[in-house]
């Protein structure tokens, strides 16, 4: 049964990929809007000990690369900061000249 699964997801357009997973994301956000806080202690608790497993087992190779796309993030996330400074600095400069 699961190898029919895979099967029609490897024949599905990107479209209905989209929709498939719009469709799984909003079930799992109906989810999480329901679950007591003591069900989302217990899933988060479990996410991270996936998580610390996974890394137990990483190699030195895939933990460099994951280090290294960390890094790349934070170094894009700062930038967006400092555009965002920036623009909001223009902004505020235009604002004042208009004035």
């Amino acid at each position: 049964m699961a190898q029919r699964g895979q099967e029609r997801r490897a024949e599905e357009t990107e479209e209905q990929r989209n929709s498939r997973l719009a469709v799984m994301a909003q079930r799992g956000q109906e989810r999480r809007a329901e679950e007591t806080e003591e069900q989302r202690n217990s899933r988060l608790t479990k996410m991270a000990q996936r998580g610390q497993e996974r890394r137990a087992k990483e190699t030195d190779e895939q933990r460099n690369s994951r280090l290294s796309t960390m890094l790349q993030h934070a170094r894009e996330r700062r930038l967006n900061v400092i555009e965002g400074q920036n623009h909001h600095q223009i902004q505020t400069f235009m604002q004042l000249e208009l004035f």
